[in-house]
């Protein structure tokens, strides 16, 4: 991979005139926001344009050297060659062409620089935003470093172990060397710099307890362990608890898993509760940017209000006004988030099968269909992966699926990213992801198929 990252730098260093295309969430917004970076440094005339996959087969190639960052391998980018336009991807998902694909058909140079090739995962050991950094690396900005460690984050790299591994601790590494990035053992619990302590704890955990959307129920836990809930006015979170607070925190909350769970997932209740978490020390304290979780919510709220341009400008640091706009953002997210999630808890939409569930999300953008899905497992059944379906367009005659499940049934050895990609293709559609997240594209007419196929791919694998 060295030797390829070697000539994807001649590359970049032998053209005047760059496109980078990215894609347009949390991981792809960093990538284009470390490439864009990096050639301002190089004094390098470029342009970054977020996109979705859909759209790369209709692009037309204008400029000396074309980056794709975060897409590009899973599409037959190949076939947008010509000869005054090199191309160079970034990816980190399954190729289409593979390490051995002959450029001699191709007019221009086209270069694929992909994890998969050299046998490192690229689901969990580096992302899109990674591979950027590690080109952007070969020019020496090692300060870019941080934003490996968000990428990796926001493409839920940390998401089954409950930390970074492989290039992505490479990564981090070097962002805390750097003074960037602090590497915290916590408590699983989002919102660590931002929400009260009690509301956070009645978000927590996959599988419904007595504080599961419960607030009240969460003070009475935190009265119960003596957990102070405020310094002075101010409501505490979590980031102001001692170590000793966490730790009663801790054993508190994996004894009350362990009540709920069968016998056979009670080993894996701790990594549950407890993993690493990451502050970014240039960000003030009690704020969206401090913790990389929250901000790389923060960076997909922008993208699901079409607004990358914003996040791009706070990742580079162009933050006079950005700020202001990235807030009023979020809150604009979180509103429709919680009114949709609204709707769905009232009517009762949830509908159970016998090994999942799932919602149908007329009406809800395609963009937030998973983060939704997410979000309203704890008022489904835990034991089963939870899916929501809605249009992508009036016009358009696919439809999304994004998938969301218990990390314990991964723990368990299901990667529903695999069999959500098997199904997808049997129906005429397409997927893939990671084991407790992912999604597909299907066309509507094959929805009860999909679902009846799936329901079946499941037999005799979840517990009870």
């Amino acid at each position: 991979m060295e030797k390829a990252l070697f000539k994807a730098q001649k590359m970049v260093e032998d053209a005047e005139d760059i496109k980078i295309y990215s894609h347009i969430d949390c991981d792809g917004i960093t990538a284009g926001a470390i490439l864009s970076t990096m050639l301002d440094r190089m004094d390098k005339k470029h342009e970054v344009e977020f996109i979705s996959l859909d759209k790369i087969e209709e692009l037309k190639l204008e400029n000396e050297l074309t980056i794709f960052s975060d897409l590009g391998s899973g599409q037959n980018t190949e076939t947008l060659s010509t000869s005054s336009s090199n191309i160079l991807i970034l990816d980190h998902h399954p190729s289409l062409r593979g390490p051995k694909f002959n450029n001699s058909s191709i007019q221009g140079k086209f270069l694929e620089v992909n994890p998969l090739f050299y046998d490192i995962d690229g689901s969990n050991q580096i992302s899109g935003g990674g591979m950027s950094y590690l080109l952007a690396r070969k020019f020496g900005n090692l300060d870019l470093s941080w934003m490996g460690v968000l990428a990796g984050v926001g493409d839920m790299q940390n998401s089954l172990s409950g930390k970074l591994e492989g290039l992505n601790s490479m990564i981090l590494q070097e962002s805390i060397n750097q003074g960037y990035v602090e590497s915290i053992k916590d408590i699983s619990i989002y919102g660590r710099q931002t929400r009260p302590l009690f509301v956070a704890l009645s978000y927590f955990g996959d599988v419904n307890l007595p504080i599961t959307n419960n607030k009240t129920e969460s003070i009475l836990l935190l009265n119960k362990l003596g957990i102070e809930k405020k310094n002075g006015k101010n409501h505490r979170s979590l980031c102001d608890l001692t170590p000793e607070e966490k730790g009663k925190l801790f054993s508190e909350l994996v004894r009350m898993l362990s009540k709920e769970v069968p016998a056979k997932y009670i080993k894996h209740v701790p990594k549950l509760v407890s993993a690493e978490s990451y502050d970014f020390l240039n960000e003030e304290k009690y704020t969206p940017l401090r913790d990389a979780s929250e901000f790389s919510t923060a960076v997909n709220a922008c993208s699901r209000n079409k607004r990358a341009d914003v996040a791009l400008n706070i990742l580079k640091g162009n933050r006079t006004t950005a700020m202001d706009e990235m807030e009023i953002l979020s809150k604009e997210h979180r509103r429709y988030l919680a009114q949709k999630i609204e709707v769905i808890e009232n009517e009762d939409m949830i509908v159970p099968m016998e090994n999942l569930q799932y919602f149908e999300g007329n009406g809800i953008k395609s963009e937030v269909i998973g983060t939704i899905a997410g979000m309203v497992l704890s008022y489904g059944d835990w034991r089963k992966p939870i899916m929501g379906f809605t249009q992508i367009s009036d016009e358009n005659s696919v439809i999304k699926v994004s998938l969301r499940c218990s990390r314990l049934l991964a723990y368990d050895g299901i990667h529903f990213g695999h069999i959500i990609r098997k199904v997808a293709e049997k129906v005429g559609g397409s997927g893939g992801g990671h084991s407790v997240a992912c999604g597909a594209y299907i066309p509507s007419e094959k929805k009860n198929e999909f679902l009846n196929t799936f329901n079946n791919c499941l037999q005799n694998k979840l517990s009870n």
